[in-house]
């Protein structure tokens, strides 16, 4: 059996010369890269974080006023609602003390209404 050594300079030589400082200056670049891409890292995760946190709290407050107009409109719509509501059934009142024989047929007619409604289409 016949072994051969590599042939190639720096293979199957014990010598330190210049491949081990070599060898430990690419460890030191690849230390300083990796401790570089790191802090990196570290500054894209706290901008990231940075810019959630303003688009979390924009939309939040976007929201807020949102609900805020909503009741508010809402509010206003209630408002009317009763006041309208108010009016109609003062002006009921007014033509039932001023035609009582009139507010008795429309009473009438509203029930007998409400009940053909209620009957559906039983026979």
């Amino acid at each position: 059996m016949n072994i051969h050594t590599d042939q190639r300079p720096g293979y199957g030589d014990n010598k330190t010369g210049t491949t081990g400082s070599s060898a430990r200056s690419t460890t030191g670049d690849i230390n300083a890269d990796l401790n570089t891409l790191r802090s990196d890292f570290n500054a894209l995760k706290d901008t990231v974080t940075d810019y959630v946190s303003k688009t979390s709290s924009d939309a939040l407050d976007s929201a807020k006023k949102t609900t805020s107009d909503v009741a508010s409109k809402a509010s206003d719509l209630a408002s009317a609602a009763s006041e309208q509501a108010k009016t109609f059934a003062s002006e009921l009142e007014r033509m039932g003390r001023n035609n009582p024989l009139g507010a008795i047929a429309g009473a009438v007619l509203v029930g007998v209404v409400i009940g053909l409604i209620g009957r559906g289409g039983r026979s």
